[in-house]
C-alpha cells in the first residue's frame, strides 16, 4: 500500500511511517546564555523496525529521544507519532497519547518496590482504565512470555537486575502501544545478561508489530538493532542499515567523517 495520509496539519504521511521529526529544534536558555540541543533535525521511523540512536555525551541523542517520547517538547518543529503531531498536544492530550500510544523501559528499571511482578505490570492499564481482571489476565500473560511467569507474585526486592528489566519489558507492552522506547537498556545488566534482554525485547515487538527506538551507548544493540540514526552537536550525521555495519567481535568501525 503506497497510498499517503494527511494530519490536520496537511503533512503527508506514509502509512509505513510510524514516528517522524520535522525541522525540530530544541534550545535551553538559562539567562544569557542559549544551548542548541538540537538543530533542525528531520527523522523518518518505520513502523516495526528496531532503531537505535547513538551519539557520544552532549550530542543531542537524550533530547531527541525525549521529544519523541513527549516528555520534551521541540522549541521548533514537528513530532509527528501515528499521523498526531504530539507537539501541539495539550497536556490532556499528551498524557493519553503518551499512555496509548508509547512504552517506556527505563535505564533504572522504575519498578515500584511495594507492588509484585504483576502489579507493576498492571499499572499502565491501571491508567487506560481497562477491566481490572482484563489487566490481570493480560499482564499474566506478558510476563509469561519475558519467562517470569512463575515469580508474577514476586516483588523487585526478590528478583535480579535481568528480572527487573524483564518485568520492565511487559510493562511497557502493557497497552499494545505503537512503539516502545528504551532508554540504555542494558546499563545496569551485564555482557550476557544484556545481550539476552535486547534479543528478547526485539522478538517480543517483532511478534507484537511494535516499533522499538533505543537510545544507547551499548554496541551489543547494533547486532540486533534494523537502522541507526547516529547523532552530533545536535544533528543526524548518518543513519545506516544494519546490513552496512562493519562489526567485529563486539566492535564497531565508524567511518570517518570530513
Amino acid at each position: 500500500m503506497n497510498e499517503t495520509a494527511k494530519n490536520g496539519t496537511g503533512t503527508l504521511l506514509e502509512p509505513d511511517i510510524v514516528v517522524r521529526t520535522l525541522g525540530v529544534t530544541k534550545v535551553y536558555e538559562m539567562g544569557s546564555v542559549q544551548t542548541h540541543a538540537l538543530r533542525g533535525v528531520d527523522l523518518d521511523i518505520m513502523r516495526g523496525e528496531y532503531m537505535a540512536i547513538m551519539g557520544p555525551s552532549g550530542s543531542g541523542k537524550s533530547t531527541l529521544f525525549n521529544m519523541i517520547g513527549g516528555l520534551d517538547k521541540p522549541t521548533e518543529g514537528m513530532v509527528f507519532i501515528d499521523e498526531v503531531d504530539i507537539a501541539a498536544l495539550d497536556s490532556y492530550e499528551l498524557a493519553w497519547l503518551r499512555c496509548r500510544k508509547i512504552g517506556y523501559i527505563f535505564q533504572s528499571f522504575n519498578l515500584l518496590p511495594m507492588l509484585t511482578a504483576l502489579e507493576n505490570v498492571m499499572m499502565p492499564m491501571t491508567f487506560a482504565n481497562v477491566d481490572p481482571d482484563e489487566a490481570r489476565d493480560r499482564s499474566y500473560d506478558l510476563l509469561k512470555k519475558v519467562g517470569l511467569g512463575e515469580r508474577w507474585n514476586h516483588r523487585p526486592g526478590r528478583m535480579s537486575g535481568g528480572q527487573h528489566q524483564r518485568v520492565a519489558i511487559a510493562r511497557s507492552l502493557a497497552n499494545n502501544p505503537a512503539i516502545v522506547l528504551a532508554d540504555e537498556p542494558t546499563a545496569n545488566l551485564d555482557l550476557r545478561t544484556g545481550a539476552e534482554i535486547i534479543a528478547m525485547l526485539k522478538e517480543l515487538c517483532r511478534q507484537m508489530g511494535v516499533t522499538v527506538i533505543s537510545a544507547t551507548h551499548d554496541h551489543k544493540m547494533l547486532d540486533i538493532c534494523d537502522r541507526v540514526t547516529w547523532i552530533r552537536d545536535g544533528m543526524i550525521e548518518r543513519i545506516e542499515k544494519r546490513e552496512d555495519l562493519d562489526i567485529q567481535v563486539g566492535v564497531i568501525e565508524e567511518e570517518q567523517t570530513q
